[in-house]
């Protein structure tokens, strides 16, 4: 598993992981008619996250990554679980509504990934990153306000939804710290990829879609794994509701990808949002000038 020598390079880490998930709306936007194929697209993303991270998991440990599995517990069951709940509601949230409807739902994490960390793992949460919390919270409100597109509530639940599902996630990593956490990532992988399996089974569905579609799929699981592993390398120095903040940059730069009038979705964006997406990028660059390493380390692996 790779390691940052110096700690201060896991702030630069963590904000290209939202980076690379930020490209995730925009490769939804391309898909023909997403919401007609939401269980296909998880049926492969799911699996595809599957086997990219257990061979990345036996590039680094060999064959005894099998083993991992067995170590799994309460605690990778519980990240997998809600890392999986993230991933599915996700889709569905992205083709209900609008990205920066769903992407500031996600925006959202910091805040109940730093409750959930202070009710369950007494995690103690410093006045500066409250201040930072406090500027992303504006921005959301900020955002929020003036969007009226139709759908917006059942998209908006469903993105609250994933947001919860990746907090479990974000506060499991720091749970047990002998529980092999790629491997929870992994799982997550395959339950998505058995629950999308038996309801394309249960309801007559078509087991893949177009080749276009197909590639579209396999392009955003593999987005995600990579996001992944950089997170996980992050992960070892930097506390869990901080590391959620750092990714924001996948808020702020999805709603840019679809944005952009020559990548072609120009789905553009209320004046709201822009404003309140400035105001979540001061609070990163601001969280990043205060940022200190921590004693306590997630270590995902």
């Amino acid at each position: 598993m790779g390691e940052l020598k110096n700690p201060k390079f896991a702030i630069p880490v963590a904000l290209l992981a939202g980076i690379f998930w930020s490209f995730g709306p925009f490769v939804v936007r391309n898909i023909d008619e997403a919401h007609t194929v939401p269980w296909q697209y998880l049926f492969t993303r799911g699996i595809v996250i599957f086997i990219l991270l257990n061979l990345y998991l036996y590039l680094e440990e060999g064959i005894d990554f099998i083993n991992n599995y067995k170590k799994l517990g309460i605690s990778g069951l519980v990240g997998g679980s809600g890392l999986a709940l993230a991933m599915i509601t996700f889709i569905w949230s992205i083709t209900s509504t609008s990205a920066a409807i769903t992407l500031l739902c996600l925006a959202a994490m910091p805040f109940i990934t730093a409750l959930l960390g202070f009710l369950f793992l007494k995690e103690t949460i410093s006045i500066n990153v409250w201040v930072a919390i406090g500027i992303a919270a504006l921005g959301i409100i900020i955002m929020a306000i003036g969007n009226s597109e139709k759908n917006t509530l059942i998209g908006f639940v469903l993105g609250m939804v994933s947001a919860v599902g990746f907090s479990i996630f974000s506060v499991s990593l720091r749970w047990k710290k002998e529980t092999p956490k790629f491997t929870t990532v992994s799982l997550a992988g395959l339950i998505c990829f058995i629950v999308s399996l038996i309801i394309i089974i249960n309801k007559d569905l078509s087991l893949i879609s177009s080749s276009k579609n197909q590639s579209l799929f396999a392009i955003h699981g593999t987005i995600v794994c990579l996001g992944m592993i950089l997170y996980a390398i992050a992960s070892k120095n930097i506390q869990a509701a901080e590391l959620t903040l750092l990714s924001l940059t996948e808020v702020i730069a999805g709603i840019f990808w679809v944005w952009l009038p020559w990548l072609g979705i120009n789905e553009i964006p209320e004046t709201n949002t822009i404003v309140g997406g400035f105001l979540i990028f001061l609070s990163i660059f601001y969280y990043s000038l205060i940022i200190k390493s921590n004693r306590r380390f997630i270590a995902l692996n």
